[in-house]
């Protein structure tokens, strides 16, 4: 009866039996067919840019940190991503803010006694700038190029602290460089690097240079006598601290007056010369101070926005020159009929 069945049951549905594979074989075709396409998936994916995450099951859009498409292609090599090696800029891009900040060089090139130290506290009143002093007035950094370029390196790899120092928010980071600090001794490098690097030379000048020499002695009467309670103070906070550094007369010395004019304008005009290839702008002390929008155009020079520029600096030397110099009548017929006369009328 069973057998009879059967054949009913198999005639009812013109079916024949199935030819049985062996269950590896069956096993080893269905591996292979996934593995294919697991392959020709990741394949694609890849060339499109998407990302995998073998945790979640969604695909998203590969995204490359920091770019700015907005920034034209002239710009480019004064645009810079640091990598610092004492902290992670981009350790979190969506948190910070300020981790894919673009970043450019600058150096701000003077003479003593010109006004950089104010200027300078100005540009770091901003929320993006970071000008780190007067670091090569320490000789050892200074003593060769090789240690020159290695201060320079740390300090635009954004490695160098200072209380200047904005770390992941930088916009624009330089320093302050006298000209007889090893840079003109050693243009013709410092004109490769910066080009190299992308640095900008931000030149300030001072055009009355019979009043920066008061001010040049002034100073240096002050490194001795530290007239403020035994302390040096090359700039002061106070309109006190400022009239007590100004009470000191100086008695010129024409003969060393006459060889610092010469020697300042030869060294300024020698140092646009030598940078003149490269992106700078050119600031005089007297035209900022008579006109604070000149700042503005420092930060448009860097690309910085506009911001108000605040500076606790106190002006030591404000009264006449007549009234600051000991030997005044000496020294202005020295100069009366010289091309230099102008520095006794303007200020």
């Amino acid at each position: 009866m069973v057998e009879d069945c059967s054949a009913i049951n198999k005639d009812a549905f013109g079916t024949k039996p199935h030819k049985k594979y062996p269950v590896v074989l069956r096993t080893v075709v269905l591996s292979l067919v996934m593995i294919s396409s697991v392959y020709i998936c990741s394949i694609c994916i890849k060339q499109k840019g998407f990302i995998i995450n073998p945790n979640v099951m969604k695909v998203e859009v590969k995204d490359q940190p920091c770019r700015h498409p907005s920034i034209p292609s002239s710009e480019l090599p004064y645009i810079h991503y640091p990598e610092p090696t004492t902290y992670n800029r981009q350790l979190d891009l969506v948190l910070n803010e300020c981790a894919c900040t673009p970043v450019r060089f600058f150096a701000l090139l003077s003479m003593q006694r010109s006004g950089s130290g104010w200027l300078e506290t100005l540009l770091n009143s901003h929320i993006n700038i970071s000008s780190n002093g007067e670091i090569f007035s320490v000789k050892e950094r200074r003593s060769n190029i090789s240690t020159i370029i290695a201060t320079l390196d740390k300090v635009y790899n954004l490695d160098w602290y200072s209380s200047a120092s904005k770390n992941e928010c930088t916009g624009a980071v330089g320093f302050k460089w006298m000209l007889n600090q090893g840079l003109m001794q050693n243009h013709e490098g410092m004109v490769e690097y910066f080009k190299k690097r992308g640095v900008t030379p931000i030149f300030l000048f001072r055009k009355n240079l019979l009043r920066r020499w008061v001010s040049v002695l002034a100073n240096a009467h002050d490194r001795d006598s530290k007239q403020l309670n035994g302390t040096h103070k090359a700039h002061v906070h106070s309109r006190h601290e400022a009239d007590v550094l100004a009470s000191y007369k100086p008695n010129i010395d024409v003969t060393k007056l006459f060889l610092d004019i010469n020697h300042t304008i030869k060294w300024n005009a020698d140092a646009i010369q030598s940078f003149n290839n490269t992106r700078h702008i050119v600031l005089y002390y007297e035209d900022i101070v008579l006109n604070r929008t000149k700042v503005v155009d420092v930060l448009d020079f860097l690309r910085m926005p506009h911001r108000e520029l605040k500076s606790q600096h106190v002006k030591i030397h404000t009264r006449p020159l007549p009234d600051q110099i000991e030997n005044w009548k000496e020294v202005s017929q020295s100069l009366k009929g010289t091309k230099f006369e102008s520095f006794l009328h303007s200020d």
